[in-house]
């Protein structure tokens, strides 16, 4: 099945797969150009394959947007030096198939900035624009969604019980966008999309923001069905772009997060952090309580808390360690704030001091709440241990994260508070219990105290310790 083909390829176009991955390749170049076995002609010698425009619409997924199918095509057909006029050649030949695989799955920034280039513009050698770029992004984005969505890898998150991601791609896109330079300007959203950019604009935003290959990584996997049927996705999809959702599945609640805000935030945590969330509180389910909170929380391992005020602002923070109850701060320099809404940052240590993260409660001589970053009533971002309430002090920004205000107001009200445990807890901070009965030893003396004795002592596992 187009092995004939495949082995006349040059060496430089094959050296990026694996043999598993060219029977894959194979396979798919196969069925895209309408057939299954190599046909021949009355010479003897094989036909040489294209795929056509109709072709490609027939085999993308359904899940694809109408306008990324023709992105998609035009770039492949753009690919190699010898082309029409216009830029691009009749249909899509086996080399042009395999060049552009290879740019978008194995290629350098540069490669892969030539790639977005070309599905961006009719122009695919000329400068684009900001207003281009900013569709291209946005479609991508939502196509990505709704493709993960389709072959169900959004690994236990749900679109019902996520936030909208309509207004966390716009989010999104608008972060993108901020970290593409033209001659080193620094410009407002709004002057970026008047902009042209040249290619090597393009391949510098490669450098800087990783999710775009990433995203520019899945769309073609999942477009073209490039999977081993064996094992779905693992050739050549990306895995980490999501993490695995604990906690929310089979529940009434939702999270205030949106899958464009998870996607964002998932990359900025530690790479061990990055594959699996559980859901510790919510206070749509365990009430408005600090006590619940942080009871809740405590010995848990890394977590990420997330606030909604009233105003519709979104925001907080993520914690590297475990939080425990002290009247000294606490963390590392892994530790960072961010907002999720109404746009994306993220703010890392400076440096300045060590006032990581902070939590205390039923002291008279100290602060009594949950803070990150600042110092004692001043910071970053505070909850108040009577909860419902907080601060975010920024003038003109926080000394440990040079974080602004991350609220509304200076001292804002909590809507909604959730905390996320992030990666796996180290053994060590696991719950030591292995009985029901060493579960609650107050519960167990008041037993006692009032005369109850522990009729299921006997029932303990053999070998078991006390």
């Amino acid at each position: 099945m187009g092995n004939s083909e495949s082995s006349s390829l040059p060496t430089c176009l094959r050296a990026p797969f694996s043999p598993e991955e060219w029977t894959v390749l194979d396979n798919v170049f196969d069925i895209l150009a309408g057939s299954t076995t190599t046909e021949a002609t009355k010479s003897g010698k094989a036909v040489k394959k294209q795929v056509t425009m109709s072709m490609l619409k027939a085999y993308v997924h359904g899940a694809v947007l109408g306008t990324m199918t023709v992105r998609l095509y035009n770039a492949m057909r753009s690919m190699e030096s010898v082309k029409s006029s216009t830029g691009f050649t009749d249909a899509i030949s086996k080399k042009q198939f395999v060049l552009f695989l290879s740019y978008v799955m194995r290629g350098t920034a540069e490669e892969r900035s030539l790639i977005i280039q070309k599905m961006i513009s009719q122009d695919p050698d000329g400068p684009v624009k900001g207003k281009q770029v900013k569709e291209f992004t946005e479609e991508l984005i939502r196509s990505v969604i709704q493709l993960m969505r389709f072959e169900k890898m959004l690994k236990g998150w749900s679109l019902e019980k996520t936030a909208n991601d309509i207004f966390g791609t716009a989010r999104l896109t608008v972060y993108l966008m901020s970290e593409l330079k033209a001659k080193d300007e620094q410009l407002a959203t709004d002057d970026l999309l008047n902009v042209e950019y040249e290619h090597h604009a393009l391949k510098d935003w490669m450098y800087r923001v990783s999710l775009l290959p990433t995203f520019l990584h899945l769309f073609v996997a999942l477009s073209l069905h490039i999977t081993n049927s064996q094992s779905p996705g693992e050739l050549f999809t990306t895995n980490n772009v999501l993490p695995e959702c604990v906690g929310l599945k089979y529940t009434g609640l939702y999270t205030i997060l949106d899958i464009p805000s998870i996607m964002y935030l998932n990359l900025n945590l530690p790479s061990e952090s990055q594959h699996q969330w559980k859901l510790l509180f919510s206070s749509q389910a365990h009430g408005e309580s600090f006590s619940r909170l942080f009871g809740q929380i405590l010995h848990q391992g890394p977590s990420l808390l997330v606030i909604k005020d009233f105003d519709g602002y979104i925001f907080g923070g993520f914690a590297s360690h475990s939080w425990a109850v002290k009247p000294q701060f606490q963390g590392d320099r892994k530790c960072f704030l961010f907002t999720l809404s109404p746009q994306l940052g993220v703010y890392t240590c400076t440096g300045y001091n060590d006032h990581y993260m902070y939590l205390n409660h039923g002291q008279q001589t100290m602060p009594n709440g949950l803070g990150m970053g600042g110092q004692h009533n001043y910071f970053g971002l505070w909850i108040d241990s009577d909860y419902g309430g907080g601060h975010s002090k920024a003038k003109p920004r926080c000394t440990t994260y040079n974080s602004p205000q991350l609220s509304a107001q200076e001292y804002f009200k909590i809507n909604i508070l959730e905390v996320w445990t992030v990666g796996t807890p180290p053994e060590d901070l696991l719950p030591k219990t292995k009985s029901v009965l060493d579960g609650d030893p107050e519960a167990q003396a008041l037993l006692e105290m009032i005369g109850k004795s522990k009729t299921s002592t006997g029932l303990r596992d053999p070998g078991e310790e006390d």
